[in-house]
């Protein structure tokens, strides 16, 4: 799923494009991806996008009279921008939106179709889609650490719950746990300030260094290769893989469709964590410790 710096880049990119242009033309391909009916998405049409702007993980376009295009990528949606030369891709297309310069499109690919568009009029129809998370790139120590303990968590619950924090998702919550040495299973209630101060500063740079990265990666272009495993990361996507900082194998927990990374060495004092489903399969052969 698109997190953070991903969304930062592509609301970047797309505000390059069409902030002052007007919307040309609408097209939905696939027509369970829009899920408002009113105001309908042909009143964009002729609008003129007046910014672009992250809410959490969704893509906001911002027109005249108060309207906005709501865009949730959800776990496999992505953007594309189509020159005139370009045709869209094939069955992954969802929608088009047409502007002088060029295309939007977005498309998601397997057989899922998670990904949605809103089209709503006014700020309170807008702030349905606000989850009201904490900008953790942005808040003070202070501010985050009331807001990580408000309630009892694990740590990699509490950063990816989006009514907590905003625009953290699988793999940059498993970054800024191995940055802080951390164990995802550790609780919040049960952090000390010392330990609370470095999840601040480890979130906090995570974020701002793979916005960076990402940034520059894209360039003056759209940006293509949208992935949660980039080699450059240090345990995300990495199982079995040496920790870059100590050399231990990269551990992992699988739970419904996601999967925690962690290094032993320098998260949990060298205990694997339990995963559910591989020491239910092993019982006394479980390892212990890495």
């Amino acid at each position: 799923m698109p997190e953070l710096p991903d969304v930062v880049v592509y609301c970047e990119a797309v505000e390059a494009r069409v902030r002052g242009q007007p919307l040309a033309g609408a097209r939905v391909v696939n027509p369970f991806v829009l899920r408002t009916v009113e105001p309908p998405l042909a009143d964009l049409v002729g609008k003129h996008v007046q910014g672009v702007r992250r809410l959490g993980k969704r893509i906001v376009l911002d027109f005249e009279d108060d309207l906005h295009l709501v865009i949730h990528l959800m776990i496999a949606g992505r953007l594309r921008w189509l020159t005139k030369d370009r045709k869209p891709p094939g069955r992954i297309t969802l929608a088009l939106f047409d502007f002088p310069g060029g295309t939007l499109a977005l498309t998601e690919a397997g057989t899922k179709r998670r990904a949605s568009l809103h089209v709503v009029q006014g700020h309170e129809a807008l702030s349905a889609h606000d989850t009201s998370a904490l900008d953790a790139a942005e808040a003070d120590e202070a501010t985050f650490a009331a807001r990580m303990r408000v309630e009892n968590h694990t740590l990699k619950r509490a950063l990816t719950d989006p009514h907590i924090l905003s625009g953290i998702g699988n793999a940059y919550s498993d970054e800024i746990l191995h940055r802080a040495r951390l164990s995802p299973l550790a609780h919040t209630a049960k952090l000390d300030d010392a330990q609370m101060a470095r999840l601040h500063l480890a979130t906090r740079e995570v974020l701002h260094e793979w916005t960076d990265r990402l940034r520059s990666e894209a360039g003056d272009g759209f940006p293509e290769k949208v992935t949660a495993f980039r080699r450059e990361m240090a345990v995300h996507g990495k199982f079995r893989e040496p920790c870059p900082l100590c050399g231990t194998a990269v551990q992992r927990i699988v739970y419904a469709e996601n999967e925690c990374n962690y290094c032993p060495g320098c998260q949990t004092g060298g205990v694997i964590l339990a995963d559910r489903a591989l020491s239910r399969l092993l019982h006394k052969s479980f390892p212990r410790k890495a």
